[in-house]
């Protein structure tokens, strides 16, 4: 399963690791290692008129009104967010 938002597309962001080493000189410089900060989704499910559907979903997403309206059923579900999540958002 591709860690990517169906809503936002948000996905991982490359980062570094860095780790204070108190040392002096330029030999014991801090290592640099490379991560990732994955967004922190959540599977959420939504009721259409054709059934239940399951999202992957980002918890800022969830905040937003937008899908809140999507969830309480006063607008309804973009068809977009019903494909499955993919690097090529």
């Amino acid at each position: 399963m591709a860690k990517v938002c169906q809503v936002s597309g948000k996905k991982g962001n490359n980062a570094k690791h860095i780790r204070n080493q108190h040392s002096v000189g330029w030999r014991y410089k801090a290592p640099k290692k490379n991560r990732v900060q994955l967004p922190n989704l959540q599977t959420v499910r939504v009721k259409t008129p054709h059934g239940t559907v399951k999202l992957t979903v980002a918890t800022s997403v969830l905040k937003s009104p937008e899908f809140n309206a999507v969830l309480s059923g006063v607008r309804p579900m973009p068809k977009a967010w019903a494909k499955k999540p993919g690097y090529g958002v």
